[in-house]
């Protein structure tokens, strides 16, 4: 039987790597673990919600998007990928798969456009599962104040801003 040895602290690990490689930056190690550890968790609790309602997070979000616009629960295919955030493929991709399983209708407008609408079915599964996705996520913050939620959020917009202003260099 192997000896188990302890579980390394990602203060550990900066520490090794000082040691090893003195002058390496590693002021990043603790951050960059703590959110690859918790992307991976609400990942899992995000799947797991999803699974209940037989639904993926794709279709969630296009029907989201759909509930969202408020009545009449309709935009137009380009509205969709800018709000989802997907190239014009993907839309393309979700709305098929959605209307195959009749959550919503689609029609050609004039200029190529097509108009995405919820239908009766996709509604009640949107807000049965945004409703359960929602409540989930609450409960993976309900250990934070209003303000640490505050907090955190807008540090890590500033992180992803200057990640994005890093790539762009």
């Amino acid at each position: 039987m192997q000896n188990q040895l302890p579980r390394a602290t990602p203060r550990d690990i900066s520490d090794a790597w000082q040691r090893e490689l003195p002058g390496v930056p590693t002021r990043s190690i603790a951050l960059i673990t703590s959110v690859k550890v918790i992307g991976r968790s609400l990942r899992q609790a995000r799947e797991e919600a999803l699974s209940k309602h037989r639904i993926d997070a794709a279709t969630l979000d296009l029907l989201s998007s759909l509930r969202r616009a408020g009545t009449p629960y309709t935009l137009t295919t380009r509205e969709l990928t800018d709000v989802c955030l997907v190239t014009a493929g993907a839309i393309s991709q979700r709305v098929a798969k959605a209307e195959g399983a009749g959550l919503v209708t689609r029609r050609s407008l004039a200029n190529r456009r097509v108009e995405v609408e919820l239908t009766a079915r996709g509604h009640r599964l949107v807000e049965e599962s945004a409703a359960h996705v929602l409540a989930t996520d609450e409960s993976l913050v309900a250990g934070l104040t209003d303000a640490e939620v505050d907090q955190l959020g807008s540090l890590l917009d500033r992180w992803q801003q200057t990640m994005q202003s890093a790539s762009a260099d």
